[in-house]
C-alpha cells in the first residue's frame, strides 16, 4: 500500500510538474511569434486599408498565427516624416509612403512624380512593374530599407481650389496651395510662379478650413475619403502627377523573419497591391460624379500649356540634372522625352 502510494503520489508529482512546464508552451503557440506595426497616413474607408486588413488575415492564417500584423491607419503613429524616422530606427516594421516623400531620404524615389510625365494608367504600371520601379527598388535598398516589389496606387493627383478653378498655367501665378514635404512639388509651383506651402497631410483639412492656404493637390480618392469637399469649391482635374505608396519594411525586421514567412508575407502584400489598384480605379470612375453631387465643381484643364510652361521654366532640365541621365533615360523610355 505504502509503495503504491508513493509512486502513485511520484506519478501525481510528476503529472503536475508537466503540466506546469507544458503551460507556457500552450500559451504561447496562441500568440504570435512575431507582432509587427504597419502604419498608413490614409483613413480607414480608403481602399489600401480595406485591402491590408484582408492581407493581415491572410498573413496570420497562412503563416498559422506565427505573424499578427497590427494595421495603424490616418497617421495614428504621427506625422509622415515621424513615421519614416520610425520605420528607419525599427519602432515601426512598415509603413506605406509615397515615393514623393520618401524622396527626402531617397532622392531618387520621386522620380515618378515628375509633373505631367505620365500620360496615363498604362504608362505608369509599364514604368513602376517594369525597370523604373526596379532602379527605384535598388535606390531604397541604399537607404536600409526593403520595399515591396509592387508599388500602391494613390492615383493621378488634381488640383482643388476654394477661391478658382485652375485652368491655365497663368491661374497658378500666385495661387497658395498646400503641397506635401516633398522638393519635387515645391520646385514645380515654384516654376508655375505658385506659393506652396509644405504641410503634412494630417494638417490639410484644417490649413484649407482656416485658409491658411486656398487650395491642395491629392488624387480624388483622397479629396473623397479625407472631406476635402466640405473646405473646397473647385476641382480642376489636372493629372499634374501620378503618386503611389511604396511598401517599406525596416531592413532588421524583415531579416528577421525566416525565409518561408517573408515570402508569405511578399506574395500577399504583393497581391493586395494589385487589388487596391483595381479598387482605386473603380472607385474614380464613380467619384467625380459624386464629388460634383457633394458641391465640387470640375473643370478638365489641356496638358501641353502646364508642359511647355515646365519646359520653359527649366524645371525637366533641373530634375533631369538632380536624378542623374540614368533615371531620367529609363523615365524616358515610358513617358517619351521631357526635355
Amino acid at each position: 500500500m505504502i509503495l503504491s502510494r508513493r509512486r502513485l503520489l511520484t506519478a501525481g508529482s510528476t503529472a503536475f510538474a508537466g503540466a506546469v512546464i507544458g503551460a507556457p508552451f500552450v500559451a504561447r503557440a496562441q500568440q504570435a511569434e512575431f507582432t509587427y506595426k504597419y502604419a498608413n497616413n490614409l483613413p480607414e474607408t480608403h481602399p489600401m486599408n480595406a485591402r491590408a486588413r484582408e492581407m493581415a488575415a491572410a498573413i496570420k492564417a497562412e503563416t498559422n498565427g506565427r505573424v499578427d500584423l497590427q494595421i495603424f491607419p490616418n497617421s495614428q503613429l504621427g506625422s509622415d516624416t515621424d513615421t519614416l524616422s520610425q520605420v528607419r530606427s525599427g519602432g515601426v516594421e512598415f509603413f506605406t509612403l509615397s515615393g514623393l516623400i520618401l524622396s527626402t531620404l531617397v532622392p531618387a524615389a520621386s522620380i515618378n512624380g515628375v509633373g505631367f510625365a505620365f500620360p496615363d494608367y498604362d504608362s505608369v504600371w509599364k514604368a513602376m512593374d517594369g525597370e523604373l520601379g526596379a532602379y527605384v527598388r535598388g535606390q531604397i535598398a541604399k537607404a536600409n530599407l526593403v520595399a515591396m516589389d509592387k508599388i500602391w496606387d494613390n492615383g493621378f493627383r488634381q488640383t482643388t481650389s476654394s477661391t478658382k478653378p485652375i485652368n491655365t498655367p497663368d491661374d497658378l501665378k500666385g495661387f497658395k496651395i498646400r503641397v506635401p514635404v516633398s522638393p519635387l512639388w515645391t520646385s514645380m509651383y515654384k516654376a508655375f510662379d505658385s506659393a506652396p506651402a509644405s504641410i503634412n497631410f494630417n494638417e490639410v483639412y484644417s490649413s484649407l478650413q482656416t485658409k491658411v492656404v486656398e487650395g491642395q493637390e491629392n488624387p480624388l480618392a483622397i479629396v473623397s475619403t479625407a472631406k476635402l469637399y466640405e473646405v473646397q469649391k473647385y476641382c480642376s482635374l489636372t493629372n499634374h502627377m501620378w503618386d503611389g505608396f511604396w511598401f517599406l519594411a525596416n531592413r532588421r525586421a524583415w531579416e528577421r523573419l525566416p525565409q518561408d514567412v517573408r515570402t508569405i508575407m511578399a506574395k500577399h502584400i504583393n497581391a493586395a497591391a494589385e487589388k487596391e489598384r483595381e479598387d482605386v480605379a473603380k472607385l474614380n470612375a464613380n467619384l467625380q460624379q459624386e464629388l460634383a453631387g457633394k458641391g465640387l465643381i470640375f473643370n478638365r484643364p489641356e496638358a501641353a500649356p502646364f508642359r511647355d510652361k515646365l519646359r520653359q521654366a527649366g524645371f525637366y532640365a533641373e530634375w533631369k540634372g538632380k536624378y542623374g541621365d540614368e533615371a531620367w533615360a529609363i523615365l524616358e523610355k515610358s513617358v517619351g522625352k521631357l526635355v
